[in-house]
């Protein structure tokens, strides 16, 4: 049996680089193929009644494991420099004004046709308004410069401001200036924990000689992460300055105190750190993906109760998303369809507490809107190549 699981695991493993390789050419979302793949997977265990242990509590680990990559991974990549302030204001605006807009939307959609409360219809609306960067980032690799670094800005803006706000919603029973002041208080804490551990992991990166060097670097930002999250900080703030930090270094050489983190030596090891990170990522996600595949249902997939709702959920998010896009001068193609739904999605659902979430938020609604919304996605991209080939430094 364990060499069957090790078999299993490394076919599956490799069928999914094989879909991330080939999405270039199909322009098929690897995820389509990989929750595809997983519900497989579990309909050859049912069919040879295979004993499987309940693989549930797993989700929300790979889940946030994987998030915590996945924004790393992207921060890494970014350029934070003064041609770049137009960008990081435009994908800053485009995160967080349609999601506010499509999240009280929503909400209020929830609220006039169930009758409950405002504020649990908004805690049950958040989770479809944020966009997916353990999607979209992977998704937008071979678009032009431009809008890959959009997409990766807004998404990893969109998850953070995403995850703030539910947290917000969720862990104050009545929203009033008291709340509002206890949530600045969170986030001056966070930005001073995460200015401090950022130096602290920096100073350990340039420093350590062992030949094991970067996996406690990854352990020690998890930990951080999910010690934040104990005390309901938002932590994603600080993966995100800690990889802009690490991936912008030569935009600090002139900063004096820069030189004890020994920046020539600091530079070579955050190349390997980003090639490692990258690996690293690929797994956890493909992992989680194959699992939730491996959990849905097919009666959870084509459930017509509530596949209006999701439709009805895409079409609204498109369409705010345009309006977003027009204001800002950006170009409706292809950025327009890149809004995946997925993990982060996934995550905040399962963090309701079930006496907080309404009947119509199920397990059914989330699985339809997530396949939709990468459909859509995925017809997106594949019509607007000719559109992705143009230009857009005027943008920039």
């Amino acid at each position: 049996m364990t060499t069957t699981i090790i078999i299993t695991i490394c076919v599956l493993l490799l069928l999914a680089y094989i879909f991330d390789v080939s999405s270039a050419l199909t322009k098929i979302p690897s995820v389509i193929l990989l929750l595809l793949l997983g519900w497989m997977a579990k309909q050859t265990v049912n069919l040879f009644n295979i004993h499987v242990p309940d693989l549930n509590p797993l989700l929300p680990i790979f889940g946030t494991i994987g998030l915590i990559l996945i924004v790393l991974e992207g921060s890494l990549e970014l350029e934070l420099n003064k041609s770049k302030i137009p960008l990081i204001k435009k994908s800053l605006l485009n995160a967080i004004i349609p999601m506010f807009a499509l999240a009280f939307s929503i909400a209020y959609a929830f609220h006039y046709f169930t009758q409950v409360p405002f504020k649990m219809a908004l805690l049950n609306a958040i989770p479809f308004c944020i966009i997916s960067s353990a999607i979209a980032i992977p998704s937008v690799r071979y678009l032009s410069p431009f809008n890959k670094e959009y997409t990766i800005y807004e998404s990893s803006l969109s998850d953070i401001f995403g995850v703030l706000l539910f947290n917000f919603v969720a862990l104050n029973e009545i929203i009033n200036a008291t709340s509002f002041g206890h949530f600045a208080i969170q986030l001056l804490l966070i930005i001073v924990i995460s200015f401090i551990a950022v130096l602290g992991l920096s100073f350990l990166l340039s420093r350590i000689k062992h030949h094991i060097t970067y996996t406690p670097i990854i352990l020690m930002v998890i930990l951080i992460y999910a010690v934040s999250k104990v005390y309901h900080l938002p932590g994603l703030i600080f993966i995100l300055v800690f990889g802009l930090f690490l991936g912008n270094l030569d935009e600090l050489k002139n900063f004096n105190w820069i030189n004890q983190l020994r920046p020539e030596k600091l530079d070579k090891e955050v190349i390997k750190f980003q090639e490692i990170t990258a690996e690293t990522t690929f797994l956890i996600r493909a992992l989680f993906f194959l699992l939730f595949g491996y959990l849905m249902k097919a009666r959870e997939i084509l459930n017509p109760d509530t596949l209006p709702w999701a439709a009805g959920i895409i079409l609204l998010m498109i369409c705010l998303r345009w309006i977003a896009l027009k204001v800002s001068n950006l170009p409706a193609s292809p950025l327009l369809f890149v809004a995946p739904r997925g993990l982060i999605t996934i995550l905040l659902f399962l963090a309701i507490l079930p006496e907080q979430r309404i009947p119509l938020v199920n397990k059914s609604l989330i699985i339809q809107t997530i396949i939709l919304s990468v459909l859509v996605m995925m017809i997106g991209l594949m019509t607007s190549k000719k559109h992705d080939t143009k230009e857009t430094n005027r943008l920039e």
